[in-house]
């Protein structure tokens, strides 16, 4: 796969589609690799004439990684969190954002449409506050705003999430899909293969659990964002699983509430990820929203 060198970080990327289309930049979660898109869905969004980027973000799969900065302490930064105290974090969600808008620059777009899924959701809301004459149309899946009001997640949900991962290949294989298991979907059968399949060839690209949780640490400092999405302009399309066990609907709902004029597709069955049932209307919901876009 192709990178370039952006924001002072290296990032891994690939592509589908035609590049004269309008860009579309994917945007995966927390420790997530670009492979969270899976190729049949990019082909997907490609085929309805989009031209598909995913990416690494830092600290995941082949982009740059963090390891001078340490592995902080998870657990003490959520108790200084609740305690209004300041965190310290390696990078923030804005350095983020700017390494996705340093990815179109090296790319050579002036202007995307841009998807993130559950942090992915965040840094894609962050890039369209952040960058507003750089986004045609903003779709946050499986997301939330920051507002520290909001319902939390199932515990044994956050549990399994947080957990954590095993070193040794097989052993982290068997705790990611416990974790898929426990956030998966309950209207839509468990994909098996799929899950063990992606968490093997997740492994064998970059193991790298740390990244993960200082790209947690920057997403807990970003705090609560509704004061800057609510100057987001944008067509927005918010999707959400009925049934997420890691971040509720609700979290869905309150990002509909602040942006202004956001519509809200609440997925029936969903849970916190994206079954291969639901992604032609995924898809379908997303091509809609960018065609409001006033280009």
């Amino acid at each position: 796969m192709p990178n370039v060198t952006a924001n002072g970080i290296q990032i891994e990327y690939d592509t589908f589609g035609d590049g004269s289309f309008p860009a579309l930049l994917l945007v995966a979660g927390n420790g997530a690799q670009l492979m969270f898109w899976d190729v049949e869905f990019c082909e997907l969004l490609a085929k309805k004439g989009y031209f598909v980027i995913r990416f690494d973000n830092r600290d995941a799969g082949l982009s740059t990684k963090f390891d001078e900065a340490g592995i902080p302490d998870f657990m003490a930064a959520v108790e200084a969190a609740m305690a209004g105290k300041p965190l310290e974090s390696a990078y923030s969600l804005d350095d983020m954002a700017d390494d996705a808008i340093g990815l179109l620059n090296a790319l050579g777009i002036e202007k995307a449409h841009i998807c993130g899924a559950s942090m992915g959701g965040m840094i894609a809301q962050v890039i369209a506050y952040r960058h507003p004459k750089r986004v045609l149309s903003l779709t946050s899946i499986m997301s939330t705003t920051g507002n520290p009001d909001l319902p939390q997640g199932k515990p044994e949900a956050l549990a399994a999430v947080l957990a954590p991962a095993p070193a040794k290949r097989e052993a982290y294989v068997e705790h990611m899909m416990n974790v898929w298991r426990k956030i998966w979907s309950p209207g839509f059968p468990f994909e098996e293969k799929r899950a063990r399949t992606f968490i093997e060839e997740s492994y064998d690209r970059s193991y790298y659990p740390q990244g993960a949780v200082r790209q947690n640490i920057a997403l807990i400092a970003n705090g609560d964002r509704r004061p800057l999405l609510s100057t987001i302009a944008v067509p927005t399309l918010v999707i959400h699983g009925a049934d997420d066990p890691l971040i509720p609907v609700e979290g869905g709902k309150d990002t509909v509430r602040v942006i202004p004029g956001a519509k809200l597709l609440i997925m029936n069955g969903m849970g916190h990820d994206m079954p291969k049932g639901v992604w032609g209307e995924i898809a379908d919901a997303i091509s809609e929203s960018a065609g409001r876009t006033n280009v």
